[in-house]
């Protein structure tokens, strides 16, 4: 394994950094548990989760995941062993049955604390704000189109705020952001010169399929220090190849929710035949090809690999191992610059 440590602290985390967001829907209590077992044998020491998982969200598996990961706790001792992130959930009318009062103190306060139960630990070591707030083009939205009627009110210094309160009582170490702008990263850092806390990751898709990140947000992680921590690296396994040639796998993630196309359509699809063609003309893995290309990027701190297979899982976590050369990137490169973002 490879370590890195999370920007401006000293808490080393292993590159690849265990997804779960299946664990209560597409995998068991004991396969979340086999998971962790062997990440955590081959170096992995970093766990992201989420209260909103497993997803998709609903009111029956709320919180399902950070429960798993907590018996395994228990049932193993390693808690201090594991960096643990965790977030809370953004508004919106599919998170109505957490709450409904966004990141205001009094519901930071309430995520925080039930989520140290269920993960039976006393404290989170990188707590992060799920998604903005405002409206904003996250979640695969191409453009940014303002609504002057957004009823979003600024408080990022009252979040900020209640992060500190948390992270004075010992419940939270660190604080980090997922899915934002520039310039919701940039507020959160400036704000933060008032002696509030600082932001210290960003959770963004990125992928081969998306590198929006790259375009503004990879300036702002290099010059202020905030580490990206990719999510979806391989597209909701559409860079595993599993789905080329119309295949649907009857266990498939898109077979089983097909609402989650972000990274299927004609352009990502043409895309991935492509990638996948410089991964058999190199005698790669299409899945380890597309992963070591994130492993080498200098601005991620963590890498978030999930599986819902054993053989995913060890398929993904070797790709540590692999360093892509130079003639692999260029034809990489060459292909991004045909096809560019095809899933932003």
């Amino acid at each position: 394994m490879k370590y890195t440590t999370l920007p401006k602290t000293d808490i080393k985390v292993s590159k690849i950094c265990l997804g779960t967001m299946t664990w209560g829907n597409q995998n068991t209590e004991a396969e979340g548990h086999e998971q962790m077992d062997y990440a955590y044998e081959q170096g992995v020491n970093f766990f992201d989760t989420a209260e909103l998982y497993p997803v998709p969200a609903t009111a029956e598996t709320y919180a399902e995941t950070e429960r798993i990961i907590g018996t395994w706790f228990k049932k193993t001792g390693n808690r201090d062993n594991i960096v643990l992130a965790s977030k809370i959930a953004g508004p919106g009318d599919y998170t109505a049955h957490i709450r409904t009062n966004g990141f205001k103190p009094e519901a930071i306060k309430d995520a925080v604390e039930n989520s140290l139960k269920r993960l039976q630990t006393d404290y989170i070591d990188l707590y992060q704000l799920h998604w903005p707030e405002r409206e904003a083009n996250f979640f695969g939205a191409r453009d940014y189109k303002h609504n002057p009627n957004d009823p979003w009110e600024d408080n990022f210094n009252e979040s900020l705020h209640a992060l500190d309160g948390m992270i004075k009582e010992g419940k939270i170490r660190q604080v980090g952001i997922s899915n934002e702008t520039p310039w919701g990263t940039m507020r959160y850092l400036e704000e933060s010169k008032k002696g509030l806390p600082r932001m210290i990751t960003i959770q963004n898709a990125y992928s081969l399929l998306c590198r929006s990140f790259e375009t503004s947000l990879a300036e702002v992680a290099m010059r202020e220090e905030i580490g990206l921590l990719a999510y979806s690296p391989l597209g909701f396994g559409v860079l595993s190849g599993k789905y080329l040639g119309g295949k649907l796998p009857p266990d498939g993630r898109l077979t089983l929710f097909p609402r989650f196309a972000r990274y299927s359509g004609k352009e990502a699809t043409e895309a991935t035949e492509r990638y996948a063609a410089v991964a058999e003309k190199h005698g790669l893995s299409l899945a380890q090809m597309a992963l070591a290309f994130i492993n080498q990027q200098p601005f991620v701190t963590g890498n978030i690999i999930g599986a819902s297979k054993m053989q995913q899982l060890k398929e993904n976590i070797a790709s540590i191992d692999l360093d892509l050369s130079q003639e692999v990137l260029d034809e990489i490169n060459a292909i991004h610059g045909s096809i560019p973002n095809p899933a932003p």
